[in-house]
């Protein structure tokens, strides 16, 4: 299976720590990254995994410890969003693919259970547990997001960072992409493009509850303590 993996950012919300340093290379431990644990984990858990990381900020920095993924560069990332990040990387988008945020962790588990196993429909991984303080959220009926957004007071769970677009909608998913693009929307999130396509295309989007598992968007300095917290007490360690 592809995974586009997104580190492009500059991560200001965790000024000024990451002045000098992208988030996905927060240290879990000495030399041991947020990146590399995801990376790790999806290579130990899908042996045949192709993964693409984009990038822009400190770019050479993760270039130089990061080894055995392709790498794309998003050489607009100061004024652009993860959009953007997609549309540089949109020759890989040509077969199932997952993309996850570059500052994500979780427990080694949810990358087994659900990060490198097969789907039929495109879906967000969400938590229902979190129902007020989130992020950016998603509302559901039955078994399909209905919309995603930062502004949603009631919603159904917490976006989890993580999108699964099958095979039968890449197509069309990157034909949003490039109509945002194109129109100037080079500023917004990817997943904007899902929302657009569930409102003007009655796009069926999938979801998977992960409430069970443990995770983490690191946004704050409490966020990367408690992606410490996860990485420590994981139960699974990984033996290649």
């Amino acid at each position: 299976m592809r995974y586009i993996l997104l580190c492009a950012g500059k991560g200001t919300r965790l000024h000024p720590l990451t002045l000098s340093m992208p988030k996905c290379m927060f240290s879990l431990e000495k030399d041991y990254s947020i990146l590399q644990r995801m990376i790790d984990g999806i290579k130990f858990y899908d042996q045949y995994a192709d993964i693409v990381v984009v990038v822009g900020f400190m770019s050479d920095m993760i270039k130089s410890k990061i080894t055995g993924v392709k790498f794309i560069d998003n050489p607009f990332f100061n004024d652009t969003n993860s959009i953007a990040s997609i549309w540089f990387s949109k020759d890989y988008l040509k077969e199932d693919v997952t993309i996850i945020n570059g500052d994500i962790i979780v427990e080694f588990n949810l990358i087994k259970d659900i990060i490198t196993s097969k789907f039929d429909d495109s879906c967000v991984l969400l938590d229902s547990s979190i129902k007020t303080c989130g992020d950016y959220n998603v509302q559901v009926q039955d078994e399909s997001v209905v919309v995603m957004s930062k502004e949603l007071k009631n919603y159904f769970g917490e976006y989890a960072g993580i999108t699964k677009i099958a095979k039968k909608d890449i197509k069309l998913f990157k034909n949003e992409i490039n109509i945002m693009v194109n129109n100037g929307n080079y500023n917004q999130w990817y997943e904007n493009a899902l929302v657009q396509l569930i409102f003007s295309n009655n796009f069926c989007l999938k979801y998977k509850d992960i409430s069970e598992y443990k995770w983490k968007e690191c946004d704050t300095i409490e966020d990367l303590l408690a992606s410490k917290e996860i990485h420590k007490n994981d139960n699974v360690k990984l033996r290649y």
